[in-house]
C-alpha cells in the first residue's frame, strides 16, 4: 500500500501549508509563490463574478441530506431568490448549498459555486452554472461577502458560525451596510440567540442593537420578503445597523465612527 500503517496519506491544503510551523527557510523560499497565487485567485474571482447582478448568499451543513425538511426549505429558498431577481451564492459543496443551487436553477436564476479546496475531497455540486474554485478560505470569504446583497444562512456547523459571525462583525464595524442577515430555522438558532442576548450582552461583550442585527425566521417566503425590503428601501435597516454601531462606539468611549471590532 505504499505506507507502514496502511493509511491513506492527507492531502495538505494551501491554507495549511501557509498557516503551518514550517522551518523558516522553507517558508521564506515559498512566500513569494504563494503571494502570487492568492492574487491570482482575487483576479479569477473578480473576473468571473463581477457581472453576475444582485446575489444573496446562502450558508448550510453539507451533511444535510435530501429527505432532511431543511434541504426542501433550502431548494424553496434559492427557487424564490431566484424569481425575485437575485443570484443564488453558495459555498458549492452538497446539503444545504446543493438545494439553495437547485432552487436557483429551477427559477432559471444563475447559480454560483465558490467552491473550497479541503483535505477531503468536496465535489461541486451538479446544480451550479459558475464554478470559482478557491485553495484560501479568506479569499473565498472577500468574494462571498463583496457580491452578496445578503446571507441567508441555514442549521450548519462550524464553516456556516465562522461565515455568521464574520458577517456579523462587519456590520457592526462599518465595514458593510445595508447587508441583512437571516437565520433560518427558529428552532437551531434559539440558543445562540438566547446565549448571545443572555450572556454575551447582558455581560456587555457587545450590545443588544447587536443581536438585533439577527433576523430569525422558519418561512422561505418571510426571508425573501425581508432581503426584498432591505435592498429597495435600505433606509430601515441602514438605521438599525447604525444603532449597533453606534452603541459600540458608546461602549469603547468613543464620539466618531472609527473604532474597531470586539
Amino acid at each position: 500500500m505504499g505506507m507502514a500503517d496502511g493509511k491513506r496519506r492527507r492531502k495538505r491544503t494551501e491554507d495549511e501549508r501557509l498557516l503551518s510551523g514550517a522551518d523558516r527557510a522553507a517558508f521564506t523560499e515559498t512566500d513569494t509563490w504563494r503571494v502570487l497565487r492568492i492574487m491570482g485567485e482575487f483576479v479569477e474571482g473578480f473576473e468571473e463574478l463581477a457581472e453576475l447582478g444582485p446575489a444573496v448568499t446562502l450558508f448550510g451543513s453539507a451533511r444535510v441530506k435530501e429527505s432532511d425538511p431543511m434541504y426542501a426549505a433550502s431548494v424553496e429558498m434559492g427557487r424564490l431568490l431566484g424569481e425575485a431577481g437575485f443570484t443564488v451564492i453558495t459555498g458549492g459543496g452538497p446539503g444545504s448549498m446543493e438545494a439553495g443551487n437547485r432552487g436557483a436553477r429551477e427559477a432559471g436564476a444563475p447559480s454560483v459555486g465558490l467552491n473550497i479546496e479541503l483535505p477531503f475531497e468536496q465535489h461541486v455540486n451538479p446544480y451550479v452554472d459558475v464554478e470559482v474554485n478557491f485553495r484560501y478560505f479568506f479569499v473565498r470569504k472577500v468574494m462571498l461577502v463583496k457580491y452578496s446583497r445578503a446571507f441567508v444562512i441555514f442549521p450548519g456547523g462550524f464553516g456556516t458560525m465562522d461565515e455568521l459571525f464574520e458577517a456579523l462583525t462587519l456590520i457592526q464595524t462599518g465595514k458593510v451596510r445595508d447587508f441583512p442577515i437571516v437565520l433560518f430555522g427558529s428552532a437551531y438558532w434559539a440558543g445562540l440567540i438566547g446565549w448571545l442576548r443572555d450572556t454575551m450582552a447582558a455581560e456587555g461583550k457587545v450590545a443588544e442593537n447587536d443581536v438585533d442585527l439577527l433576523a430569525v425566521t422558519d418561512s422561505p417566503t418571510e426571508a425573501r420578503d425581508l432581503i426584498l425590503a432591505s435592498t429597495h428601501d435600505q433606509i430601515g435597516s441602514a438605521g438599525y445597523e447604525e444603532q449597533a454601531r453606534e452603541a459600540t462606539r458608546r461602549a469603547l468611549g468613543r464620539d466618531e465612527p472609527k473604532g474597531t471590532g470586539d
